[in-house]
This record gives C-alpha cells, structure tokens and sequence, in this order.
C-alpha cells in the first residue's frame, strides 16, 4: 500500500528547508496515548494544555509532547514528569532539565524570555538545570497525525533505545509526515528525515563533538524555512560543520524569493539565493490527504561576500 512517506521518497523530494521552525522547545513528558492535537487530546489536562499554546503562541516557544519509546499504559495515574527547555540559536544554545509533579507549573514560565533565549525562568521557576547527560534524539511516533509517524517512527525510537542510546524520546509532532521517520536532535535544534538507526547514531556523535551531519538534515529549527536552506547550503558548499560556526543575519524578499545573508564566526559571509517552488508530480503531504503540490526550497546561488572582522 503506498504511503506519503513512499511516495515523497520514490519521487526524490528534497528534505532541505522543511524542518519545524522554533526558536525554543519546551518537551513534557506526557505517557499513555496521544491524539491529533497531543496537548488537547491526552491525558493532560485539555484546559492546561490550552492555555499552554496559548501562553506560547508568538513567543518563538514550540511545546510538544514526549515518551519514552515502548508500550505505553493507558493509564491516568499522576507522577513526576521530565521537562526539557532548549533553545536553539546559535551564539545561545543551550538545553535545561527539570522535573516536576505538578504540569501547570509551566505556566509560571516567562515564555516571552524563553522565545528570546534567556533560561532564568527555567530555574527559577522550575529548578531546571543544564543538561549534561546525552544529546536528545526525539523521534515522532504520533501515529494519530500520520500513520507513517507511527509504523516507521516507533521501530526506529525503539531500536535506538535498545541499542543503548540514552537521549532516546518519543515526540508528538515535527511536521512533514511524508519524511518519516523523523528526528529532533537537542541541544542544536537540527531536524532529520527518512531517518535510520546507523545514522541517527552518527548525527548524536556529531552533537557530542560541536558537529553538524548534513546528509539527511531538513535545517535548524531556530530558522525559517528559507534560512534553513541557505545554511545548509553553505555548509554543503564549504564543508563548515561546526554546529555554532553559522548564523542567519538576514533574509530579505518574500515569497517565492529570498536573499539570504549567512554569517561564519570567523567573518565570511554568503548571499544565498533561495526560489520557492512547488513540488511535481503532484503527491501527498499526508496519509489519506488530497494530492498536492507542498512547497520546496531551491537553493538558487550561493555567493561568498568580501570578509568581515570576525565576531566576538
């Protein structure tokens, strides 16, 4: 049976430029079973998890879901729960850890100071801490979104967890379906599709060593779509892997079409050229979905600028 997943890859999509876009990612652990909308249809409370995308909502926070990969009781039985806050901009990463009883904590949060990178709240608030166990690999597995997130998304997080992976998590929803399995990488924010267990093994070594793995990377979830295929191309072209190395400082233009500015840490720049296209044949963006176009991102030309003093 053809599957959105099946048909992007028969039809060679390109994964660049698709990634979720959030400037900070605030991960509760939530087990049992997860629905369409995870945070309204779990066994979190509906009202709390309302008024947490609403306290989110145009702050650069994106909430979601996790669990640890296996069977999960259907059950309502209240416990401590793991947070993760992580924000993702270069120049600031960084990744917090805290428990906590009680969910509506959260709402005590500044989310307006988490959207800018400060984790003062998480402390404050939360006890947080940085983390300092191993890099986050979190895979979706909400098979209520997309059966494609469930039947390759679930194998994969339960094989990394059993081959020892210890940041291993189960998430509700990273967008694109059609690229299952698809992977979170924490602290940095870079996303992955069609992911596979040898390679997921790959990119986390690379987190632990400061590295960016390009191959399978849709972007850094710190920037929008079409700065998420200007830096990637820049690292394809010049082979910079250093995960903190880069940094969007501009995108001028609108849709279909963007100059985007890339800046290297150790002054050089790149004006990158990125067309929005549509995607032919037409295919779908999810399981029993219409078919559709869904937009790409075409890297149109890469130039590198005159350098500049390096930055501080």
């Amino acid at each position: 049976m053809s599957t959105c997943t099946s048909a992007s890859r028969h039809l060679g999509e390109p994964l660049a430029g698709t990634a979720a876009t959030a400037r900070t990612w605030l991960l509760l652990e939530q087990p049992g079973p997860w629905g369409v909308q995870a945070l309204t249809s779990s066994h979190l409370d509906p009202a709390l998890g309302r008024a947490l995308e609403a306290a989110a909502e145009g702050t650069g926070v994106r909430l979601a879901l996790i669990r640890r990969p296996g069977r999960h009781a259907d059950c309502h039985q209240a416990r401590e729960r793991q947070v993760y806050v992580a924000h993702t901009v270069p120049g600031n990463v960084w990744l917090h850890s805290a428990m906590t009883a009680d969910p509506e904590q959260l709402l005590d949060l500044d989310f307006t100071a988490l959207g800018r990178g400060d984790h003062h709240t998480v402390e404050t608030v939360l006890r947080g801490r940085p983390h300092t166990g191993d890099p986050l690999a979190l895979v979706c597995t909400n098979g209520k979104r997309d059966r494609c997130c469930a039947l390759l998304g679930r194998p994969l997080a339960a094989e990394l967890a059993a081959s020892g992976v210890e940041g291993t998590w189960e998430v509700t929803h990273l967008g694109g379906h059609r690229f299952s399995p698809t992977l979170l990488v924490l602290p940095f924010g870079y996303v992955y599709g069609r992911a596979e267990a040898h390679h997921v093994k790959e990119v986390l070594q690379g987190v632990r060593e400061g590295r960016v793995v390009t191959e399978g990377c849709r972007g850094s979830s710190a920037w929008q779509r079409p700065g998420q295929a200007a830096e990637l191309a820049v690292r394809t072209r010049t082979g910079v892997d250093a995960a903190d190395a880069l940094t969007i400082v501009s995108t001028d233009g609108t849709a279909p079409h963007w100059e985007v500015t890339v800046a290297h840490t150790d002054g050089r720049r790149w004006t990158v050229t990125v067309a929005q296209g549509a995607s032919e044949p037409a295919r779908p963006e999810s399981c029993g979905s219409p078919l559709g176009s869904p937009a790409r991102m075409d890297v149109v030309a890469v130039r590198e600028l005159a350098p500049t003093a390096p930055t501080s």
